[in-house]
């Protein structure tokens, strides 16, 4: 028996030390609802909820790692190397990403007929992939 899902949805947990940056990307370029700030257990951080539709992203942010994940994207290294976002306004939000400033990783682009993506990276360095199916 696999898992019972009593909420649609996952909850993504993003680690950082870039705590207002990575906060402005998510909450204010990408436009995230905010929920709150909660402190993390042994006062090791703090944790932002945002709502990405019915998933939550909780963005900790810790005073130091241990250890920095490696950089490069989906060839960059084994594990969790993106998440992806559907959307209905691809153009817009890459172009919102651009002004801000943010990397653009893959420019807008139809894989096969109907489904268009684009990936981004936040200030960490995380991508994130935005998928527009018509």
């Amino acid at each position: 028996m696999g898992v019972q899902l009593k909420k649609q949805a996952i909850d993504l947990g993003i680690v950082t030390t870039n705590g207002p940056a990575m906060l402005a990307f998510y909450r204010d370029v990408l436009g995230l609802q905010y929920l709150r700030e909660m402190p993390m257990p042994g006062g090791s951080g703090v944790m932002h909820q945002l709502m990405c539709g019915e998933s939550m992203v909780k963005l900790v942010v810790a005073e130091s790692t241990a250890e920095e994940a490696p950089k490069g994207g989906i060839q960059g290294a084994t594990g969790y190397r993106y998440w992806t976002i559907t959307i209905s306004n691809l153009t817009e939000v890459m172009a919102q990403v651009a002004a801000a400033g943010h990397k653009v990783v893959v420019k807008e682009r139809e894989l096969r007929p109907g489904v268009t993506i684009g990936i981004v990276a936040d200030p960490d360095g995380n991508w994130v992939e935005f998928l527009s199916v018509a």
